[in-house]
């Protein structure tokens, strides 16, 4: 296995627990899940569409931090507390993505950190 390196940056929310913002391993750069907190720790609103562009802000600014785009994510996973709001959230995926999109998946839960809206992790490749 290749050598794992933390990825970190000030411009998204700090880990708050024993977990680091992404890894490094290969070629491939796995992000944690991503709330829709700023960088200094404030939840953004309570409406999805802003919920969703902040969570995917945070893992723009930490693949920038690794000399990455949104156009290096290969597969994102979105953890949602309402399915019923999918098509709000796929309004704002499309201000980050295009073709050819990541492969996703959705799953609603019955409970995210900070009684959140969205979560989202992305794995990017640097190929």
């Amino acid at each position: 296995m290749s050598k794992k390196i933390k990825i970190k940056t000030k411009n998204a929310p700090s880990a708050i627990g024993p977990y680091s913002q992404a890894i490094k391993v290969g070629n491939l750069i796995i992000t944690s899940g991503q709330i829709p907190f700023t960088a200094e720790g404030k939840l953004v609103s309570d409406d999805i569409k802003d919920q969703t562009r902040q969570s995917l802000t945070n893992i723009k600014k930490i693949l920038e931090e690794a000399g990455l785009s949104m156009d290096n994510i290969v597969k994102c996973t979105l953890f949602l507390k309402d399915m019923n709001e999918m098509a709000a959230i796929n309004e704002v995926y499309h201000e980050f993505f295009t073709e050819p999109y990541p492969a996703r998946s959705a799953v609603e839960v019955a409970r995210l950190p900070k009684d959140v809206k969205i979560e989202i992790e992305a794995i990017a490749s640097t190929d």
